[in-house]
C-alpha cells in the first residue's frame, strides 16, 4: 500500500511529536487569562479556571492530543481510530484553531482591539496553529489512486481528510460494549445540557460551540468511531433504547433554571413530532409541506376539551381522554385529506399538502363568530388553558424530588418523554414489520412495488394517517405547555419551530428513515434560532445555504443509515485499513499456523 504525501513536507515522527506539543501549549493557555475585563461573556479572566469559550479549547486541545497519541499504537487507544489516525487528528487541529481564532477576533472586535488580549490567548492561539501546521505535515491515511498522485496542494489537501473504511478490531465483552453506549449517551447528555445551559445573550459562545462541534463530529467520523459505537447500538437495540431514555429522563434534574427545562420540552415535542413526519417522508417517501397543520389539529382539539374560560364547547376531559381525543381527530384529517390527495406523487402532492396547512391556518383564523362559527376564537386563539393535574401531581406547580427542583416546564418535558417513549414505539415497531418494509418499497420505486403486489394506495394512506395521528398526540401536550393556540403557531414556515418547514428540515439534517436522526436535527433547528437571537431575520436564507452543504457534503444526513449510505456512496472507492495488532505472541502464532 503506498501513502500519499503529506501537505507539508515534515518526516512523520516529528510531525507528530509537533502536533501533540502544539495541542499542550493549547491546552495550557486556558488556564491564563485571556482578556482583562469580564465584560466579554464567560469571565476569561480567571488565571486557573477556564470559563466560556476557553472551556471550547480546552476540550479541542485535549482531542487533539489524545487522537495524536493513538498514532503511536498505545494498547487500548486504537479503538478509538478504526478508521485512520492522521485525519481525525486534523480536523481537531482545525477545530481547535477555529473556536480559539474565533474567541481572539471577537475580543479583539467587541473590546475594541487587541490590546484587551492577555496572555493566555496569545499562547493557546500559537500554540493551536503549530498543531495544525504540524498536522498538515501527517501523512495521509488513505492510499494512493490508480491514476496517480493528486495534481496539486488542494486535491492534496482533500484527500487528506478523506475518510477510510472502518477497519475490523477485536469484540468487546458484551459488558463492555453495555458500557460503552451508556458512557455515549452519558457524553450526549453532558453535551446536550452545555449546549442548553449556555445564556442567550451570550451568543459568541455558542458559535464557537457549533465551530467545536462541527469539526469533532467530522473527526470522529473520520476516525470510524461513531460507526463503530453506531454497529454496538444496532446490536444492542433495546440497551440503547433503554440508555437513551435514562438520558432524556436526567436531563430535567440537570436544570435549576425553568427557562432552559422549557426548551428541552419544546425540543421534546418539535422532535416527537419530526418522528411522525419522518413516518411520511422517510419511510413511504411522501413529500408533505403541511404536515404542522396535523399537530394544530391535535392542539386545537385539546385546548377545546380541556375547559379553557374561552374553550366554545366549555367541556373539560380528562387528560388521557384529551389525548386520545385528539390523535383520533387527527387521524380522521388524515384520512379525510390523504384518501383524495395520496394518488398524486411528488411535486403534486407536496403542492396539495402545502395548501392543507395554509387551508388549516385560515380556517382556524376565521372561525371567530364573525367570518364563521364561533370555534376557535380567530387570530386571538384559545388562551388560558389550565395545567394538568394527574393523580394528584399538579403540572402547574414546583415539586421537590430529593434534593432536585422540577418546575413547571420539568414537569411537563418528563410527560412528554412518555409521549415521545410511545412514539418510538409505534416508529420501530412499524418501520421493522411488514408494512414498514412494503412502505421502503414504494419510497424506492413504488411502480415495481405495485407490480409485485403491493397495494400502494392503501399503504400510502396508512402512513398519512399515522403519521398525523403521532402529530396530534404531541399536539395535545404542546397546547398545555405553551398555554395558549393560535393560528399563527402553525405556518409553512416562521422564524419559531416548529413549522412545516423546520419539521421537513429536521428530518433531512439529522437522517430520513432513521430512528435518532430527527431527534438530532430537531435539536439542532431549535436551537440555533433560540440562541443566536441576533440572526433571526436571516434564519430561513441560512438554513437554505446549510442544507445545500449538506446535500453536497453529506446527503445521507447526520445520521444515516445503512440503505443512504449506499445510495449516496456507492461509487466510494473502499480503502483498506490494517487491523489493529495485537500481542508479539499472537502475531507469533499467526506465523507457526501460516507456516
Amino acid at each position: 500500500m503506498t501513502t500519499q504525501k503529506a501537505l507539508i513536507p515534515l518526516p512523520a515522527p516529528i510531525a507528530r511529536i509537533a502536533t501533540a506539543a502544539g495541542a499542550a501549549i493549547a491546552l495550557a493557555g486556558t488556564f491564563l487569562p485571556w482578556t482583562w475585563t469580564s465584560e466579554f461573556p464567560g469571565d476569561l479572566t480567571v488565571t486557573g479556571y477556564p470559563g466560556g469559550l476557553q472551556i471550547l479549547t480546552l476540550t479541542g486541545a485535549i482531542l487533539t492530543l489524545l487522537f495524536t497519541l493513538t498514532g503511536y499504537g498505545i494498547r487500548g487507544l486504537r479503538w478509538l481510530t478504526p478508521g485512520g489516525t492522521n485525519s481525525p487528528v486534523r480536523l481537531l487541529a482545525l477545530g481547535t484553531l477555529g473556536v480559539t481564532g474565533y474567541t481572539i477576533g471577537a475580543i479583539t472586535y467587541e473590546l475594541g482591539g487587541a490590546v484587551n488580549l492577555e496572555p493566555g490567548a496569545w499562547v493557546s492561539g500559537i500554540g493551536a496553529l503549530i498543531a495544525v501546521l504540524a498536522a498538515l505535515a501527517l501523512p495521509s491515511d488513505e492510499p494512493l489512486p490508480a491514476d496517480g498522485p493528486p495534481a496539486n496542494a488542494w486535491q492534496r489537501f482533500r484527500n487528506s481528510l478523506a475518510a477510510p473504511s472502518v477497519g475490523r478490531a477485536k469484540a468487546l465483552p458484551a459488558w463492555a460494549e453495555i458500557l460503552v453506549i451508556a458512557g455515549a449517551f452519558g457524553v450526549a447528555l453532558y453535551i446536550f445540557t452545555f449546549c442548553v445551559d449556555i445564556p442567550t445573550e451570550e451568543s459568541e459562545q455558542f458559535i464557537g460551540f457549533l465551530i467545536t462541534a462541527g469539526f469533532a463530529f467530522t473527526a470522529l467520523t473520520r476516525a470510524g468511531l461513531i460507526a463503530r459505537i453506531t454497529a454496538l447500538t444496532t446490536k444492542h437495540r433495546n440497551v440503547t433504547l433503554t440508555a437513551a431514555l435514562a438520558a432524556a429522563f436526567c436531563f430535567p434534574f440537570t436544570q435549576d433554571t425553568a427557562e432552559y427545562a422549557l426548551i428541552g420540552a419544546n425540543i421534546l415535542i418539535f422532535a416527537t413530532v419530526a418522528l411522525g413526519l419522518n413516518v411520511v417522508v422517510g419511510l413511504a417517501g411522501l413529500l408533505d409541506l403541511g404536515y404542522v397543520a396535523f399537530l394544530g389539529v391535535g392542539a386545537y382539539t385539546a385546548a377545546l376539551v380541556s375547559g379553557a374560560p374561552l374553550s366554545a364547547i366549555g367541556i373539560q376531559f380528562p387528560f388521557w381522554a384529551a389525548v386520545l381525543t385528539g390523535a383520533v381527530v387527527s387521524l380522521i384529517f388524515g384520512v379525510l385529506i390523504g384518501a383524495p390527495t395520496l394518488r398524486l406523487r411528488g411535486d403534486y402532492l407536496a403542492i396539495v399538502t402545502l395548501g392543507f396547512g395554509e387551508i388549516f391556518r385560515v380556517t382556524v383564523n376565521n372561525l371567530n363568530g364573525n367570518s364563521g362559527p364561533d370555534l376557535t376564537n380567530g387570530s386571538q386563539g384559545i388562551p388560558s388553558i389550565p395545567d394538568l393535574n394527574l393523580f394528584g401531581f399538579d403540572f402547574g406547580l414546583s415539586h421537590d424530588v430529593g434534593p432536585f427542583t422540577l418546575s413547571r416546564p420539568a414537569n411537563y418535558y418528563l410527560l412528554m418523554l412518555v409521549v415521545t417513549a410511545v412514539v418510538v414505539l409505534v416508529f420501530r415497531r412499524s418501520g421493522d414489520s411488514r408494512i414498514g418494509r412494503a412502505w421502503v418499497a414504494i419510497r424506492e420505486d413504488e411502480t415495481a412495488a405495485t407490480a409485485m403486489g403491493i397495494n400502494a394506495f392503501r399503504l400510502k394512506l396508512l402512513a398519512f394517517a399515522l403519521g398525523a395521528t403521532l402529530a396530534g398526540l404531541a399536539g395535545t401536550v404542546q397546547s398545555h405547555v405553551n398555554y395558549t393556540v393560535t393560528p399563527e403557531q402553525y405556518q409553512f414556515a416562521g422564524s419559531v419551530p416548529p413549522n412545516s418547514a423546520f419539521l421537513l428540515a429536521a428530518v433531512i439534517l439529522g437522517g430520513m428513515g432513521t430512528l435518532s436522526g430527527p431527534f438530532v436535527g430537531a435539536a439542532l433547528l431549535y436551537l440555533i434560532p433560540a440562541k443566536l437571537q441576533f440572526m433571526q431575520d436571516y434564519q430561513l436564507f441560512l438554513f437554505g445555504v446549510a442544507l445545500i452543504l449538506l446535500m453536497r457534503f453529506r446527503p445521507e444526513g447526520l445520521v444515516a443509515d445503512r440503505r443512504k449510505q449506499l445510495e449516496f456512496h456507492e461509487n466510494d472507492e473502499p480503502v483498506l485499513v490494517p487491523e489493529p495488532r495485537q500481542s508479539e505472541e499472537a502475531d507469533a502464532g499467526i506465523t507457526k499456523a501460516g507456516a
